[in-house]
């Protein structure tokens, strides 16, 4: 269910942004252009479905803190931030601003959550209109098309703060909302490697049977394990080999404890986790998460680049290409190198992004 198309209004530094997707997103811009802000923007969606839209929302400063800021606002518009994706069969739109005021007599301290103000699903990727319309929620209330195709009024307590697709009680009564609400929770981020002396990624950890890395990359050492034994572990080891000059990747258990090492040519011991400079647990980290024996629908890295010798960049574009035949990539850079890599083994452009007085666009 491949995203065909994105629709960021109201987010930071977009004020209105839509933009088709390929097989092979490479966002890629000078400091303060929006890359991340488009990348967060993606990040928020999958949070309508996987639950958590309220907190990441108050984890960035709340609805005031994400707004846009800027001019261009009619006199009594309202302030909402909304974010819509057409996929090959479904098109979703949610619509979020400031909470409501509460009444004197008992005033909240809940300042930062979102309120979902409108929320839409629809067939295909055609103009919404009541016929292809599967669910939506506005001011006049809430309705939802159930499985005899007659919309009915939904009966279910709907959070202002959370989105239908985590709240559905009975998915098996809509397919539809269902199947949707699994894809984009299947979609997986990686924006943070921690790294430092005291990161997980350096200790041995208790593993099990590990096919998608943590979003934090603490499981590295199971993950690796498990694509050696049930995924493309010659392609794991040839991305390893090929990146750090022969080296061969050894994955130790103690008690059901993994620890992960490196054999490098000409050294008289492996190296174990703790000794490896901060680049290159990154871009194991990243092996593991492009190798995925479970590949997802969609698969974003933010600045993967962060920490890596420049000699990895290339190594780590075959690696993007190669998790293109099986997932959708968005990839925000500021390397060109990468940008330039990537573009030659997946075979299609760049988008680039600049400020125009204080808004996102794509180049051209």
């Amino acid at each position: 269910m491949a995203i065909r198309e994105i629709s960021v209004k109201n987010y930071r530094s977009i004020r209105d942004l839509r933009f088709r997707l390929k097989s092979t997103n490479v966002l890629t811009g000078p400091n303060g252009c929006g890359k991340s802000n488009l990348y967060n923007s993606l990040l928020l969606l999958s949070k309508t479905a996987a639950g958590g839209l309220g907190q990441v929302i108050a984890e960035e400063g709340g609805m005031n803190s994400v707004l846009w800021a800027g001019g261009g606002r009619k006199a009594g518009e309202p302030v909402r931030l909304t974010i819509a994706a057409t996929t090959d069969q479904y098109s979703y739109e949610m619509s979020c601003g400031l909470p409501p005021p509460s009444p004197p007599a008992a005033p909240s301290a809940f300042l930062l959550d979102p309120s979902i103000k409108e929320e839409y699903v629809w067939i295909g990727a055609t103009q919404r209109r009541r016929g292809n319309t599967l669910f939506e929620r506005s001011k006049s209330g809430a309705w939802i098309r159930d499985r005899e195709g007659k919309h009915v009024t939904y009966s279910g307590e709907l959070l202002r703060t959370e989105s239908v697709l985590s709240q559905l009680r009975e998915p098996h009564l809509y397919p539809e909302l269902s199947a949707l609400r699994a894809e984009i929770a299947n979609w997986r981020f990686y924006h943070h490697f921690r790294t430092d002396a005291h990161s997980p990624l350096r200790q041995p950890q208790i593993g099990i049977f590990t096919p998608v890395l943590s979003h934090d990359g603490r499981d590295l050492a199971a993950a690796l394990q498990t694509i050696q034994e049930v995924g493309d572990g010659k392609a794991m080891h040839e991305a390893i080999s090929s990146a750090f000059a022969g080296a061969t990747l050894i994955v130790e258990s103690t008690d059901s404890r993994f620890e992960l090492f490196l054999e490098m040519p000409n050294l008289l011991r492996p190296l174990g986790a703790q000794e490896l400079s901060d680049g290159t647990l990154r871009y194991l980290c990243l092996v593991a998460a492009l190798l995925s024996p479970y590949p997802p629908s969609l698969l974003a890295l933010n600045e993967p680049e962060t920490s890596l010798h420049p000699d990895l960049l290339k190594p780590l574009a075959k690696l993007i290409a190669q998790a293109a035949r099986t997932s959708q990539i968005w990839v925000t850079t500021h390397s060109r190198a990468l940008a330039d890599y990537i573009e030659e083994y997946a075979g299609l452009p760049r988008v680039e992004l600049h400020l125009v007085k204080g808004a996102t666009q794509i180049v051209g």
